[in-house]
């Protein structure tokens, strides 16, 4: 193999690539990318859970965590994550399976001094002995900020019920327990694993950035070509994922959350020698279809299952675990043979009459067109996905392997079809109401594992296949060969190209991403969307009914890469429209068509209604900090409610109200929207005019609906506790601007960039309160603000309180220590992360439509707020804190939970308590935008 291959790209893609082998034999990909103001690098390292020590479970996980306090070279455990975020980047790890991936985004013009840091974390890392029992706390609360988390009680059982043999049977996290004893000794074993492990012939590093190939050469060797090789090669044993005895069981699993799901679960071999022809993305886009005739289609027709999925599941170095997973109805659990029966039936029909090469080239043809139109991603997202890529595919795939399908090998596929059968399956099962006899490890879920009876499997023998049951037809919203047009833009933001009483639109053909693509957006404001809790569930439940109504008269244009969105808001609701333009249109006919039928059937209102609630009580099962949120929005905005409260208003409606719901939503509506992308200022003339004339079909004009905001001015220190049954406590603190300016704007977003890495290291990193800590910018119904908020199994919401108000009270003097020049960069850091060139036509289609909603219709928003932080000076920025948040007197909204592990704690009290959110929100002056 050569040393240099050619890196095989989209023709679409502007950067340059390059591959080297260093002399350690640590792989490196670089990417020249002359149009990005970003940097970034991206390390990912073949060790993994997989690879932690039989009396050590978590320790690649612990490993991550340390390399980010402190090397030999730079030993302030601090300094790495202080220093990104002063350049205006991010950085981020994760510890999966087999590897672990560190990144990071940066200024470019401080790429250098940051690779000298990131790369000292291979060569040589510090392993401080005063942080190892600091850092397993902080690993210990992440393990209890998941302890409720489904989908890590459903993983543990997963491990229990394989071959404990296999690698995956390990416990991945890690907590105090598997992280205990003395810690000297806890530091001997890191040290050893780390040098043992940690070689640069298991590494893979990719650099992003706007130098040349030959510029980011010399930075990669010079900076990581250090990195010690210590030829490790990977052993992990040759243990079947599933034994005979794993295989042919059902396992019944009791979630917390109300649920209703099986995967039907089949071992396969490793999935990375068949990249190249992908036979499984052609099975399971086949098995996974929607359209009529469809497996899903059947199902839901027989009042089975409302969802499916084909093609999930974990998968490794030896084994591959293939789901076809269903969410099921009440109905479903209890025919869940026949739902079973029906999979195999399918699987028979793609079997014998599926192995097609049309049907192969269809999706091949759908991938190489997006390949040939991608879109570019952010340096960071790009570097973290590239740098795991070079674990699986040969160097001239590594862009390209996303997307190969070299043609339809029909034994290959029939090899891995034939593995899809009763007698190498397992089910899962999660639901309430099953029973069981054991409890899960670490997670305590409840569980059983039973053999699969023999007269199960001879019932899911296929002898013939169901009526119901179709193969799909050829797809009619594939464009043979989309070219995006060379007509250029009359303007430089989008321009209003059609208004009258209640309606606007804006357009904006793209001429710099060069793809045949667009986005439209059409958002309808009506003032009975969500006047009143019950307004708002009706709202999201036509929401939900419309969108189950379009999928099957839409799911051949979604995998002909035109997709939509249907989604609710406090005005209302929006339509978003993403893909390529030659059948936008017809796509976006048959949307508003089906949505004027409104032919919603009992049965599926009956389904949709019990989903929706299910999935609403699910909302007291969600984390402390993620209910705090939800908490924020709705003690703030006028039109948010809790899900508690929306679940209570719905529980008794029927399909006829939904149905008069709908009638009076389209009563009086207002229309904004907007085209941007592949569109000519003709073609959204035309629309316009179509779109007009539906109106006046349906409704008369209205005016915007309302979104009125809480105002915080003089009402001080205002808290509300939230009952959330879990044993972590959490709180927020929410700093309101008292008026929506660009100056306000450019304050609350420097001070909380000034402050983030700061509060996240003292108060998590040293304070150890917790592991979901930090600070954020805010705006709410473009209303600027400020949160701080953690989520803590060590303290109760008192002593988080005064953490936090403390870290603001001395904030101060911190901000007087920083010298001119700091001052200087972190203020260019936040300007550049403001002004970060739009990396695709997704997201600059983000920016505009966001910039519609704040009403800055010169699209020049975040420049004025740009011109303002210039100015600001360290004074300005004490000066604030000391009037707006240090006062005794300042105005804040604090919510918080009492954890039950703090329950003995002296309880967070004041004299401003919300005890009736109904009647503060009714009776506090409002913001109205």
């Amino acid at each position: 193999m050569s040393l240099t291959p050619t890196i095989h790209k989209s023709p679409n893609d502007h950067r340059q690539y390059k591959y080297l082998l260093l002399e350690n034999q640590l792989k490196v990909l670089l990417v020249e990318d002359m149009q990005s103001a970003q940097a970034a690098s991206s390390m990912a390292v073949g060790v993994g859970h997989f690879d932690d020590p039989a009396t050590r479970p978590g320790m690649a996980h612990f490993l991550e965590h340390m390399l980010f306090l402190g090397t030999e070279k730079y030993p302030d455990a601090g300094e790495y994550h202080a220093f990104i975020n002063q350049h205006g980047g991010s950085n981020n790890a994760w510890t999966g399976a087999e590897q672990t991936n560190f990144f990071y985004s940066i200024d470019a013009d401080a790429f250098e001094p940051s690779l000298d840091r990131f790369s000292q974390f291979f060569i040589s890392p510090k392993f401080d002995l005063a942080l190892v029992d600091r850092e397993r706390h902080a690993i210990e609360s992440e393990f209890s900020l998941k302890l409720k988390d489904d989908i890590r009680r459903v993983y543990q059982v997963q491990k229990e019920s394989v071959n404990p043999a296999h690698p995956f049977a390990k416990f991945s996290v890690g907590n105090l327990e598997t992280l205990a004893g003395d810690e000297a000794t806890l530091q001997q074993e890191l040290l050893a694993f780390y040098r043992e492990r940690y070689s640069a012939n298991v590494m893979t590093l990719c650099l992003v950035a706007p130098l040349s190939l030959d510029e980011l050469e010399g930075l990669a060797r010079r900076y990581f070509g250090s990195i010690i090789n210590t030829q490790r090669q990977r052993q992990y044993p040759q243990e079947p994922f599933l034994t005979d005895t794993q295989r042919l069981k059902q396992i019944s699993i009791v979630p917390l959350k109300d649920q209703k799901r099986v995967n039907l679960s089949f071992a396969l071999p490793g999935i990375d020698q068949f990249y190249r022809r992908k036979p499984l993305t052609f099975i399971s886009h086949l098995l996974g279809n929607e359209s009529p005739g469809s497996l899903l289609s059947y199902l839901k027709g027989q009042g089975l299952a409302n969802n499916l999925s084909a093609g999930g599941g974990m998968n490794g170095y030896n084994f591959k675990e293939y789901n076809i997973s269903v969410q099921l109805t009440d109905k479903g659990l209890q025919e869940l043979d026949e739902v079973v029966a029906c999979a195999f039936e399918y699987i028979n029909l793609i079997s014998t009459q599926g192995l097609e090469a049309w049907r192969y080239q269809e999706r091949a043809n759908l991938l190489e067109t997006a390949f040939r139109y991608q879109e570019q991603i952010k340096a960071l997202d790009l570097a973290s996905h590239l740098s795991i890529n070079m674990h699986h595919y040969r160097p001239e795939d590594l862009v390209y392997g996303d997307y190969r399908m070299d043609g339809f090998d029909n034994d290959e596929t029939t090899m891995l079809l034939s593995l899809l059968r009763p007698d190498n399956m397992r089910l899962q099962v999660v639901a309430k109401e099953l029973t069981t006899d054991r409890q899960a490890a670490w997670y305590h879920t409840p569980y059983a594992v039973a053999d699969i009876a023999p007269e199960r499997l001879r019932k899911w023998k296929v002898n013939s296949i169901r009526e119901g049951l179709a193969l799909p037809e050829k797809n009619p919203f594939i464009v043979a060969n989309p070219q995006a047009r060379a007509e250029k833009s009359s303007c430089i933001h989008p321009r209003l190209v059609a208004e009258g009483p209640a309606y606007r639109l804006w357009h904006k053909k793209d001429d710099e991403f060069n793809v045949p693509k667009g986005h439209m957006y059409l958002s309808l404001d009506s003032d009975q969307a969500s006047k009143s809790p019950l307004h708002a569930a009706l709202t999201r439940l036509y929401v939900e009914m419309l969108l189950d109504y379009l999928t099957e008269a839409t799911y051949q244009a979604e995998v002909a890469g035109l997709n939509y969105n249907i989604y609710p808001h406090q005005g209302g609701i929006t339509l978003h429209l993403t893909g390529f333009t030659g059948n936008q249109e017809t796509l976006l006919s048959l949307v508003i068509h089906k949505a004027r039928e409104r032919n919603f059937t009992q049965e599926r209102f009956d389904t949709i209604k019990n989903q929706l609630l299910r999935s609403w009580r699910n909302a007291s099962q969600a984390k402390p900090i993620s209910q705090l949120f939800t908490g924020l929005t709705v003690t703030l905005q006028q039109r948010s409610y809790e899900p508690s409260q929306m679940a209570v208003a719905l529980e008794h409606v029927e399909l006829a109200q939904l149905h008069d719901h709908v009638s009076a939503f389209y009563e009086k509506i207002y229309l904004e929207g907007l085209v941007y992308g592949d569109w000519l200022e003709s073609e959204a003339k035309q629309l316009s005019k179509r779109l007009q004339n539906l109106l006046s079909l349906v409704s008369k004009p209205s005016k915007e609906a309302a979104r009125e905001l809480v105002n915080m001015a003089h009402k001080g220190t205002v808290m509300r506790e939230l009952s959330i049954h879990h044993q972590d406590s959490a709180i927020i603190l929410y700093y309101q601007a008292v008026s929506s300016t660009p100056e306000n704007m450019a304050t609350f977003t420097l001070l909380n960039h000034t402050m983030s890495s700061t509060f996240f290291h003292e108060l998590r990193t040293e304070k150890q309160l917790g592991y979901m800590v930090g600070t954020g910018y805010l705006p709410l119904n473009r209303h600027p603000g400020m949160i701080f908020y953690i989520q803590s199994p060590t303290a109760g919401p008192k002593q988080l309180l005064e953490a936090i108000d403390e870290f603001i009270a001395d904030f101060n003097y911190a901000v007087m220590q920083i010298t001119n020049e700091q001052w200087e960069s972190t203020k260019l850091g936040l300007i550049n992360q403001i002004m970060e060139h739009d990396a695709n036509l997704k997201t600059r289609s983000q920016r505009y439509w966001v910039s519609l909603g704040n009403r800055d219709y010169s699209f020049d928003q975040r420049e004025m707020v740009v011109a303002q932080i210039k100015r600001l000076t360290r004074a300005d920025l004490i000066k604030f804190m000391m009037q707006q948040m240090r006062s005794k007197h300042c105005n804040r909204l604090v919510l918080f939970n009492q954890g039950g592990q703090h329950q003995q704690h002296e309880p967070l009290r004041s004299a401003e308590m919300i005890t009736d959110l109904n009647h503060f929100k009714k009776y506090s002056d409002k913001f109205d935008f």
